[in-house]
């Protein structure tokens, strides 16, 4: 069985720990249900499925029928504070709480990196103006931002994105990137800090409307759609960004850093789930 800091998903730890157990022994359902303190012989099998959640009171005692102690223990109950928090606010405290376990006891967490990049524009925008900017200084570099930065800020986010294996410095000392283009990871916080960075950048959008027509090109469209036709349209505007990303990559020269924002969503109710009702 994998690390505990392997696990975002506190069912799927419990799932493993099962499956590991049952390999080794007479391991049952049931008897993981008693040593957890629960009635029902096969809640803990339908925590596993998704058809039940584990309270932050009943974590502590599945982390105890484990036999998690310490860090561990800790651990545990954080994972199950993330899957249930209500918000991107509680979800991201719950993360980082985690990730601030992890690091007190000398242990990487998977997705750190990643969740820190999508946390802030300052990331993005720094990895695509750093490397056409050589022996540029970091004032040089705020001063390049159309949005506001300070020096010491763009320091911070050179050694960041260093340190995240996102740039790197050549023989001549400056930057480089590590790939041409960065794609979401998997692990199931950054959708959480992705939000962030979508306001961040939703709102430059909006600031943006002041700038010549020459300098920013911006259109919408408000449609009736089926489920269908959005799930097409949909596709069609992830296979349309795919063609950006490798235009943008052809080139190794960029002239000026952009932002491109692709939204498509409800501005109505389901009209069909209202005629039902």
């Amino acid at each position: 069985m994998k690390e505990i800091v392997e696990y975002t998903d506190y069912r799927k730890f419990i799932q493993d720990y099962y499956d590991e157990r049952k390999r080794c022994s007479a391991f049952s359902w049931h008897a993981f249900a008693q040593k957890a303190g629960f009635s029902s012989d096969v809640y803990l099998k339908y925590v596993c499925e998704g058809k039940k959640n584990l309270s932050i009171a009943s974590a502590g005692s599945v982390a105890t029928a484990m036999g998690l102690v310490g860090f561990e223990y800790d651990y545990f109950i954080l994972m199950v504070s993330y899957a249930h928090a209500k918000s991107d606010t509680a979800k991201r405290a719950a993360f980082e709480e985690r990730c601030a376990l992890a690091k007190a006891h000398k242990v990487r967490i998977l997705g750190r990196e990643e969740f820190d990049y999508y946390k802030s524009w300052k990331n993005s925008v720094i990895r695509e103006l750093a490397p056409h900017m050589p022996g540029a200084k970091p004032l040089e570099m705020a001063k390049a931002c159309r949005q506001k930065i300070s020096a010491a800020e763009v320091s911070e986010t050179l050694d960041f994105l260093v340190k995240a294996k996102l740039l790197k410095k050549d023989r001549s000392g400056n930057y480089v990137q590590t790939d041409k283009a960065i794609m979401m990871g998997s692990v199931d916080a950054v959708p959480v800090a992705a939000r962030d960075l979508q306001r961040q950048m939703g709102e430059f959008a909006i600031q943006s409307l002041e700038l010549p027509l020459s300098e920013r090109m911006m259109s919408g469209l408000t449609l009736g759609l089926t489920q269908r036709a959005y799930e097409r349209i949909r596709k069609e505007l992830e296979d349309c960004s795919r063609r950006v990303i490798a235009i943008a990559t052809e080139e190794d020269e960029a002239d000026r850093v952009y932002r491109m924002n692709m939204q498509l969503f409800p501005m109505s109710e389901n009209l069909k789930k209202k005629k039902e009702n």
